[in-house]
């Protein structure tokens, strides 16, 4: 009896395996049908397959397009290759978040092989001709097809993405765009985990009480508690965030100090296998070669052509103009540290690592105001639930932290958005912490798009992913301003995604020009510094009073602090992007020199022979604002002359936040950016506003 019932499980199983085998797709997670990511249900094996199995499906869709019998038309071939595709951009969407924010050795390895076959499929579409041939009769028709202003965005968009990206070119040099795509793919990757792997490689482990002078109790505690993890006596120190930043600002011990902006500084630009100087020196090269093969003089000119800045000349002269106004308040700034520094401590010299601290002890001393005595105001949950009302007082939103959503890591929290009619908005994912595994920085990804498609309005899943003190056992995670600033900076790119409503996935939220995208997360920064705003969140963690009036004032007085000195440094890490993008590096030998020459007009302080920010500098060598550094100032013009009009009215106005929910936020990249701006504030931006509230004029 039981031999038989063994046979009839052993059939079974085969039957089970049969089937399995014919068809993986059963089995695989992210192969099925699913709303939110599945990530418990997700083995690190189940993406080389899915993606390989998406791949294959989003090509069945391009060849249906291609072979369609009817006559080309906006609904077969432009709507239908804007819908092609879907999941595959969902898988690949988890994949590349989760290899963000909590990678391995096995997510690496596996990044790596998928990434030239995401190459090349993309390549696969862009080079492909009978579908070219099919855009291009649509885009050619356009002045016939009666389109509304999106699907005039749309078709414009999509046949200059093929002529961008080689469909007009011939058979070797479509093969040659080819292998250049599939490199820089690699080389990015590569850069990345490099990056990744010298943050993770160094501690400051530290035993001696007194190396811990000046320290704040809440950062020693962190440290403590971060070697206790480790099983070992005293502090450890890192190089995330939470941990380096607080030490260069508040550590007494100079030459720790030094000591730990070194090592922040020579990341990638060390003798080992974690170096990234060549890597830099292949992937500005091939950019170059891209472009000119493309027809374009250089890199900048490529990516610049699809900005508002529209030329390298106009990011020069941007930049140039800011430099003019700026470069005499730094100079005047940093002389004033300088003495600061060498009447406090008899600093001869201040150098890179003296820079936070004696500029955290001259604004206490020219303010009274001291971050520490901040940080209690700032608890995390607190700043949260204060960005959520503010997000509701501006546009009607209501966020609920749910439980059944499945997530990556027990640190996400997730949340159900709603407007005031109860109606579903977005899925709003949030990961706050450092741990190993995840890169230093902040930053806002979509999960998926909004979108709308027979009738259906999809709604769109959006996170923020953070680095941010972790809560010590005997404290909650207290933040300090800069990192409220920060949550709320992610909070505005949020909103960008959660707010779209758009028909195209490719029009859709944050998929604007990158020197507009910085709009909706700088302009949010500014509530952080307005009492009415304030009185929503900043309460202490202990007895719930409010944060001080005396404190808001000081806040506001100090916002422009050493102003002169941040923007010459904004615009330094601009320039050295653009000479790195805007020439013919094929004569670049020497990393470090570049550097220098770029910094030449920028510094301030002395060279650090060791150091260089370019072997680890991932917003242009793996993240996508190479030629675009300078959006960020950019965009700060528009972010002043658009918060002047809330101030005009009011900052939490419902006629301003509508306006600028209908206009900016909900639009995308529906149209141009600047008649987006003009329609919400009624005119083109100003620097004025910048100029004035950065104390420059």
């Amino acid at each position: 009896m039981n031999s038989l019932r063994i046979k009839i499980l052993n059939r079974s199983q085969a039957f089970f395996l049969l089937i399995l085998k014919r068809n993986p797709c059963k089995m695989n997670p992210l192969l099925q049908h699913f709303n939110t990511a599945p990530f418990s249900k997700i083995a690190a094996k189940d993406y080389k397959h899915a993606i390989k199995e998406a791949i294959e499906i989003a090509k069945k869709e391009i060849d249906a397009i291609v072979q369609n019998t009817s006559a080309p038309s906006f609904e077969n071939t432009t709507e239908a290759l804007d819908f092609s595709g879907e999941k595959l951009q969902r898988i690949s969407s988890i994949f590349f978040n989760v290899n963000a924010a909590e990678t391995s050795d096995e997510i690496q390895k596996i990044a790596k092989e998928i990434a030239p076959w995401l190459s090349e499929f993309s390549n696969d579409i862009m080079l492909n001709a009978p579908l070219f041939e099919r855009v291009k009769t649509v885009y050619e028709q356009r002045k016939n097809l009666e389109l509304n202003p999106e699907q005039q965005m749309l078709l414009e968009k999509q046949y200059k993405g093929f002529a961008r990206n080689g469909a007009n070119l011939n058979d070797i040099d479509k093969t040659s765009l080819r292998k250049i795509d599939a490199q820089l793919s690699q080389l990015s990757l590569q850069f990345g985990e490099n990056v990744l792997a010298e943050t993770n490689a160094f501690e400051l482990h530290l035993t001696n009480s007194n190396d811990l002078a000046g320290l704040p109790e809440s950062v020693c505690e962190a440290a403590a508690q971060l070697a206790k993890q480790e099983g070992k006596e005293g502090w450890i120190f890192t190089l995330d965030f939470p941990s380096y930043i607080p030490f260069l600002t508040y550590a007494d011990n100079r030459e720790l100090r030094k000591k730990m902006a070194i090592a922040a500084g020579k990341k990638g630009f060390q003798d080992n296998a974690f170096n990234n100087e060549e890597n830099v020196l292949q992937i500005v090269n091939l950019r170059h070669q891209r472009a000119k093969l493309l027809g374009y003089k250089s890199h900048s000119h490529f990516v610049l052509e699809e900005r508002m800045a529209e030329t390298p000349e106009k990011v020069f002269s941007f930049s140039n103009d800011l430099l003019a106004k700026a470069k005499p308040a730094a100079k005047k700034e940093f002389n004033h540290l300088a003495e600061f520094a060498k009447k406090l401590d008899g600093i001869d010299q201040l150098e890179k690592w003296d820079g936070a601290y004696y500029s955290e002890k001259l604004k206490k001393e020219l303010f009274d105001l001291d971050q520490e005595l901040l940080k209690p105001y700032f608890q995390l949950e607190n700043v949260i639930d204060g960005v959520f009302k503010i997000a509701k007082n501006l546009y009607d939103l209501v966020f609920e932290e749910v439980f059944d959503i499945d997530t990556y890591h027990p640190d996400v929290k997730t949340y159900s958005v709603t407007d005031s009619n109860n109606a579903f908005v977005a899925v709003f994912y949030a990961d706050f912490h450092p741990r190993k595994g995840k890169r230093n920085g902040a930053w806002m990804t979509s999960y998926k798009s909004q979108y709308v498609k027979e009738g259906i309005n999809e709604r769109p899943h959006v996170s923020i992913v953070c680095n941010f003190t972790k809560p010590t056992d005997t404290k909650p995670s207290l933040l300090t301003f800069n990192e409220v600033t920060t949550l709320f900076h992610e909070f505005g790119h949020a909103l960008h995604g959660m707010l779209a409503n758009t028909h195209y996935t490719s029009l859709s939220g944050t998929s604007v020009p990158w020197d507009f995208v910085e709009l909706p997360s700088q302009v949010l920064e500014n509530w952080c510094y307005e009492k009415e705003a304030l009185a929503l969140f900043a309460k202490h963690y202990k007895t719930g009073e409010l944060i001080p009036m005396k404190y808001v004032e000081k806040i506001k007085e100090s916002a422009s602090f050493h102003e002169g000195m941040q923007t010459l440094r904004q615009l330094s890490f601009g320039l050295l992007d653009m000479k790195w993008h805007s020439e013919d590096p094929s004569k670049i030998t020497s990393v470090k020199a570049l550097e220098n020459e770029a910094f030449a007009e920028t510094q301030l302080y002395p060279d650090v022979p060791e150091n260089c920010m370019s072997t680890s500098f991932s917003h242009i060598f793996q993240g996508g604002y190479s030629a675009g550094y300078y959006s960020y100032k950019w965009a700060e013009v528009l972010d002043a002359d658009a918060f002047e009009y809330f101030l005009e009215k009011g900052i939490f106005n419902k006629e301003v936040a509508t306006l600028f929910k209908e206009h900016i936020l909900s639009k995308g990249g529906t149209e141009k950016p600047m008649e987006l701006y003009k329609r919400f504030r009624g005119q083109e931006p100003k620097p004025e506003a910048l100029l004035k509230r950065a104390g420059l004029v």
